[in-house]
């Protein structure tokens, strides 16, 4: 089996487009929150925090704060995934410090795993029904479709995204060749 990745656009409504707007804003302020956690952990004790301390304390946090239960409990975990990779980017030396993000700079979030979603296609168009936000009318075309794994939720330039990671069979992606247009042709 090997993964693919598939980009679709999304046609939201206004009141689904409003509920899009508002999981990535509260994703984006989970993201800050777990890097100032970090950042006050270590500061005043001298502690560094790990992705897995931040991961247990999400049942209490949602308990506080009570618009996070609206939210898949994988994306929120994908979210401080975010954060645990940004500080191991820059451990490493690989990357700045991980920085405060403005809802500008912060693109969307991740299901990680088949839960909270649902895409209704076969590689060609179709939709994505999420879970407490709604149905979304996707367009797009995929070159080989197979067993979706993960989704993003990206917003770019005014226009929502959705790109899933597929699963495909090894026998299809054998089967399958580029053509001298660069056309993928099933065989």
């Amino acid at each position: 089996m090997a993964l693919r990745r598939a980009t679709f656009r999304l046609y939201p409504n206004k009141q689904v487009s409003e509920m899009l707007h508002y999981h990535r804003q509260l994703h984006k302020d989970l993201y800050n929150a777990a890097v100032s956690n970090r950042i006050t952990s270590y500061k005043k004790f001298g502690k560094s925090v790990s992705y897995l301390e931040q991961q247990n304390c999400l049942p209490d946090f949602k308990e506080v704060w009570i618009e996070y239960k609206v939210i898949n409990s994988q994306a929120l975990q994908a979210t401080l995934k975010r954060v645990d990779f940004a500080f191991g980017r820059f451990f490493k030396g690989l990357a700045k410090y991980p920085r405060f993000k403005s809802i500008r700079h912060y693109s969307g979030w991740t299901y990680p795993s088949f839960t909270g979603w649902k895409v209704h296609s076969t590689g060609d168009n179709g939709y994505l029904e999420l879970s407490k936000i709604g149905q979304i009318q996707m367009r797009g075309k995929a070159r080989l479709w197979g067993h979706p794994k993960a989704l993003d939720i990206v917003y770019r330039n005014g226009k929502w995204y959705s790109s899933l990671v597929l699963e495909i069979d090894d026998i299809l992606l054998k089967n399958s060749r580029k053509t001298d247009n660069g056309v993928i042709a099933i065989i």
